[in-house]
Order: C-alpha cells, then structure tokens, then sequence
C-alpha cells in the first residue's frame, strides 16, 4: 500500500480500496498485513493487496496500472514516478542494431556506471512483499522498474560482452545460450535472442544469459528495455519450458511507449539509491513508429449498451484519468468524442471497450436489470433444436446420462476411429498433444468418459452425447454418441444382475429410432475399432429404400485400453448420424386407436441358413405376408440333433390383423402359406 499511495493519495483503508477495486471490475485474492522490517528504521506495518488479473489486462501488472485505476475511481490525481533524463538524448553510448524489426520493432539501450552492492532496506522490503527475491542493487532496481511501471527490463554486464554492440537478431543454427537460472538451452532460428557481436547473451523477452550476468566485479552495465512480438516470446517460451514474470508480460502485450521511460526510471532510481550514476545518452532505436488508434465513442451508443442514463460530464474526466485522450467529435444523435486509445491500453481497439470502462468506473452494481428492447421478431429456433430435445428425451428415458466432451482429441485416437487416416483434421497450434486435431469421431471423448466414471467407482455406466464430428471430406456433421458398460438393470433381489450385451444397444437404438416414427434393422458390420462378430450397421427404413445410419458393437479391448480401462468388462458404443433423423417428423406422428377387432396369431418353424440375418427374414415375411401382418418376431431358435449342420430351426410367430372387420381362417393361412413361399424361394428354407 505504501508504493501504491506514493503515486495517488487514497483516501479510504485497504479494506474499503479492495472493495472499491472489485466493484471496478477487479478481483482481489487476498488482503495480506506486512509486518515492519527491522532492517529499515523509517518504514512501518503494511498491507499487500493480491489481485487477480485477467490477461486482457496487462496494463495492471503493475503498481502504476492500479494506481492510474485508483486514481480513476476516487477522482484524484496520478503522480507519475520521477523519471528525468540525466544524459542527453541519441548519444551513440552503446550501438544497438535492430536485425529482426518485426519481431522487435522498438529497442532503447544506456549505459550507467555501477558499484554493485546489496539494496536499501526500502526497496528490498517491497519486491519481498511482490514475491521477487533481492539479488543486489543493480539487478533489484530491474525488477523494481519492472512491477512499478509494468515494463520488463534487463542489465548487461558491459565489460564481460564481446565488445560494445547488442544485437537484436534472430538465433543461429546449432546456438545455444546458458540463462541466469544455470541451464545450457539449444536455440532455433525461430526464436529471437539479443547477441552481442559474438554470441547470444539472453533470450528476447524471457530471460538473460549467465555470460553477461550482473555480478559484484561489474562496473559499467548496458540497461536495455524494449517491445517483443507477444506470439515470439510465447512460442519460445514453451519451446525452452522457461516461464518469467518478463515473459508473463511480454506474451500479453507489453507498452510499446514504455522503453525509454523505464531506462530513464533506472537510471534515476540507480542514482537516488547511489548504486551508479548514468553515462551517455538513451539510445531509442524504433525503425516503424506504431500509428495511434483513435476511437470514436457515443454518448447515444454508451446509454443504449449499459440501459442507464450517463451524466455527459463523467465520460471524458473518467477516460482522461484512464489515460485517453478523447475530444469532441461530431455526432448524429448527441454528444460524440474521438478517443487516442494510449499505448498502455492493448485491450482497447472498438468502440464497445470504451463503454466498458466508463461501466466499469460508474459501477457495474449501478447497472439496472433490463430486457433489451425488441426491435425485430426472434429468429425462429432451428429444427435440429427439437431433434435433439426428443434425442435427449427417449435417451434419458432408457436410463442414459447426457456426457459433454471435448472437441479435441490426440492424433492416435482420430487415426483409431477413422476409416481414413487423411480424413482427420490436425489442428495448426495445439494447446497438448492431447487435442491435436479435431474430433472425427464422438467415441473417444465418450470412453474418456465411461473410464472416468469407472475409477469413481461407477460401475454401471450409460452414457451418450451430441454433437459435432469433423472430417475432412464432409466438414462438420452433427451425431450422436452411446456408450453402454456394466449391468444391464440396477441389481434387485429377484434376479440375479445381467451383464448388458450388444443387444441392449441395439435395444435402445431400436427405441430412439421409433420415437421418431422410423424403423431400424441391424446387419452384420466391420469397423477398425469394434470386435468382429460382435458388430453391427444400423439401418433406416424409409419405404422402399435403406439409409445408413450408422455402427454400433463392441469397442476393441485394445482401443478401450489405450483409453485407459481396466479390466475385461466389455464397452459396447453406437455412432450415429443425426442427420438421418428428420425433424419434419416430429408433426407427423399421430397416436393410433386403440384395435376394434382381434388379431389372429400363427406360429411356423423353418430350418433356415445359420449366417442369415433375422432382420432378412423378417423383411422376407413382412413382403410377402401383405398388409394384413401386424407384427412377426422370433420365439425360439434351435440347433442340434435332427437340423443340418449350417442351417438353425428358426420358430416365429405371425400377428395377423385388419382394421376393418375380423380375419377368416382361409385369409390368415393365404398369408402364411405366402410367407412361407417366400422364405422357401428366397433363402432356400425347408418347413419343419
């Protein structure tokens, strides 16, 4: 609280600034006492405010950056730390080239003359209180320009470079630099270093080299600040696994107005504490000056977006304080500023982020709740929506639970569901190898899942999810997902648990197709990730024709494995195509009357081909039969003494019924003697 009152008066305590603070947008960890330092006579008790700040925000990674913001919210004036130019301007003191510009497009350089030694208690107490260990004066003060004014700088030890040039260039093949923290790391030509005229000497934006490193025997060091591309320092950051509070503010956007004040603030904190006294001149190379972004802001739009009424004299005290420069500008409706966006602001580019920080410092808890005025009718919902509500219905219904999984998933995984590999589609800049490419199928991310619940202790899992796959042939499809393992019911006492097999996802396939008035058969299927034999390819009936609506079986041990089950217990999944579902026929369904007349039921046996489908035969019969079956469905299967070997007694039973009037004998044996014409001629079955 001391370094933040230094540069604006506050006039509450700190537990009242922090509340202060949150209702301006912030949130605040902790409020923390700092108890005296023996070690500095002059200073008392503290307190440490720890926020949180969001990475939009790198402007408030600072004392300064809060204080601009305190200053905001109370109204009073910022004191900017002293920072006067002792040298004069554009002396060649030290000669810095500028290889790579667009990764480094501004640079500033001076020399000072040192006497390394431990810092004042003072300024060792406050980096303490920020989490920064002190090292010496030198290299204290760098760390103190760098959490005041936000802008991370470094020190060379200018005797021990090979002679008085830096350069800013990208690394060299087979370059390699040992960094202050004692590890020797390899560099690519992808990653920009500052070099003298030898060698590297630091990572840009990350972290200097032991090479050039501060120590007691130094005398004359090289202060350098500058502006590095963000993705640059980001990137070499994660390829070297080194993290620093310089990279945490260079990978957000940094000042890019801020070098030449931090060398100043330097040179001046370096004098006041006597650890050196300036040499020379700055040296402020900057080849493209970076245009200002200007900002139109109206007063109109400001009340329309927030719902309140705004006093027209808040908004350009407020901005103004903020750091912007807005005049007045022409408007159609009202008053209207043209706003300079500083430099300090990255987050600022439009016209709603101005109306964000007058919210911000007028209160968001001032904010009224209101409806936004409808100036046009709502769009009308689209018909997947209630596709996917009847989904989620008849799927919960059957005792399934609704998963949402990721988007991505690891290569090796897409490759394993994929029936060609050229269909996946990689991601350019993955966050892990985890999500490297995007999704073909929902099945991976699903298993994750089943597994998941399982070392929970969940033993009995039924799950599904919908939602997009990707491939490279087909884009971005819409399915649905299922993954069945453990019981087939919840254990009771009146029978013994049943573990739940393929004909439980065949079940509720069957049932999920039906809600949407459509019929679905299964046949014989191979797929790369599911168990031969244990397979199936799930078909639609739409009259006449057959669509393919997707695969359900047995997930392969070995992918199930990969995924990280344990265990034999069997995963039995189902993929399908949800656009096959046709939202259309959600009006159509009608519920029929209950029958006025009876059914007649017939029962016939025949010895049929083994390998033959039991969905065949019953298209076989429903054919041939004519429109008075009403149902057919197997009772009883046999193999064994007296039936060929190949060949199964089949038993189904036949429902006969009209809507019109009862059945005659004569009709229903026609029917049935059709049928069993049919299977004869068809699949060659012989009639026991």
């Amino acid at each position: 609280m001391s370094w933040l009152r230094e540069l604006v008066d506050v006039p509450v305590g700190v537990d009242e600034l922090a509340d202060r603070l949150t209702r301006c947008g912030f949130e605040v960890g902790a409020v923390e006492p700092w108890p005296a330092d023996p070690r500095d006579p002059g200073g008392g008790p503290d307190a440490v405010l720890d926020l949180e700040i969001t990475t939009n925000r790198p402007d408030c990674l600072s004392v300064l950056g809060i204080a601009r913001e305190v200053a905001t919210a109370y109204g009073t004036e910022l004191r900017m730390p002293e920072a006067p130019e002792t040298g004069a301007d554009g002396g060649d003191a030290v000669a810095i080239t500028i290889d790579d510009p667009d990764l480094c497009p501004r640079y500033a350089g001076a020399l000072a003359e040192v006497t390394v030694a431990p810092s004042p208690p003072w300024l060792a107490r406050r980096l303490e209180a920020a989490d920064v260990r002190p090292i010496n004066n030198v290299v204290d003060v760098t760390n103190y320009v760098m959490l005041e004014l936000g802008h991370p700088m470094h020190a060379f030890d200018r005797d021990r470079l090979a002679g008085p040039e830096i350069r800013v260039r990208r690394a060299r093949a087979g370059e390699a630099v040992r960094t202050l923290d004692g590890a020797d790391r390899p560099l690519d030509p992808e990653m920009l270093v500052i070099a003298d005229a030898e060698r590297p000497q630091a990572a840009a934006g990350i972290m200097g080299g032991a090479a050039s490193e501060v120590g007691p025997a130094t005398r004359t060091i090289v202060l350098e600040a500058a502006w590095f591309d963000p993705i640059s320092v980001r990137r070499t950051s994660r390829r070297l696994g080194l993290a620093t509070d310089a990279s945490y503010r260079f990978e957000r956007g940094a000042d890019v107005g801020a070098p030449p004040a931090a060398i100043r603030r330097a040179r001046r904190l370096l004098a006041d504490i006597g650890a050196g006294t300036p040499r020379g001149g700055l040296v402020d190379r900057h080849p493209a000056p970076h245009a200002p972004i200007d900002v139109k802001l109206r007063h109109a739009r400001l009340e329309r977006v927030l719902g309140q009424t705004i006093d027209e004299g808040f908004v350009a005290p407020t901005l103004t304080r903020l750091g912007f420069e807005p005049t007045p500008a022409p408007g159609d409706r009202g008053a209207a500023w043209r706003v300079r966006v500083p430099t300090h602001r990255v987050d600022v580019g439009r016209e709603e982020d101005l109306i964000e920080e007058i919210a911000r410092h007028h209160g968001y808890d001032g904010i009224p709740t209101t409806f936004p005025a409808l100036t046009r009718p709502a769009r009308a919902p689209g018909p997947w929506r209630a596709r996917d509500r009847l989904v989620r219905r008849l799927l919960t219904g059957g005792g399934f639970s609704e998963a949402v999984t990721y988007g991505f998933v690891e290569e090796a995984a897409a490759q394993a569901v994929c029936g060609d590999p050229r269909e996946v589609v990689a991601l350019r800049n993955p966050l892990s190898e985890r999500g490297a490419v995007l999704r073909p199928s929902l099945l991976p991310g699903l298993v994750d899942a089943v597994v998941h619940n399982r070392r929970r202790e969940r033993h009995d899992v039924r799950l599904f999810e919908t939602g997009s796959r990707f491939r490279r042939g087909e884009g971005e499809t819409p399915a649905l997902g299922m993954a069945l393992a453990g019981s087939a019911a919840a254990a009771h006492w009146s029978a013994p648990a049943r573990p739940a097999d393929l004909f439980d996802m065949t079940g509720a396939i069957a049932r999920l197709c039906s809600g949407f008035g459509l019929e679905a058969s299964f046949e014989p299927a191979a797929a790369r990730h599911l168990v031969p034999g244990q397979s199936a390819r799930v078909v639609l009936h739409a009259g006449a024709d057959r669509v393919a609506l997707g695969e359900a079986g047995r997930l392969d041990p070995a992918f199930a494995a990969a995924r990280g089950m344990t265990g034999s217990d069997p995963i039995y999944v189902a993929e399908l195509d949800l656009r096959r579902f046709d939202p259309g026929t959600l009006d159509r369904l009608r519920a029929a009357p209950v029958p006025r007349y009876p059914s007649v039921t017939r029962d016939i046996s025949v010895e049929i081909d083994d390998a033959l489908p039991a969905a065949r035969v019953r298209d076989t019969i429903r054919a041939a039969a004519g429109p008075a079956l009403a149902g057919v469905a197997e009772v009883d299967r046999y193999t064994g003494a007296g039936v060929a070997a190949g060949t199964v007694s089949l038993s189904l039973r036949l429902t006969f019924r009209a809507p019109d009037r009862t059945l005659t004998d004569a009709e229903v044996q026609e029917s049935t003697g059709a049928a069993l014409r049919a299977l004869a001629d068809t699949h060659n079955a012989r009639q026991r």
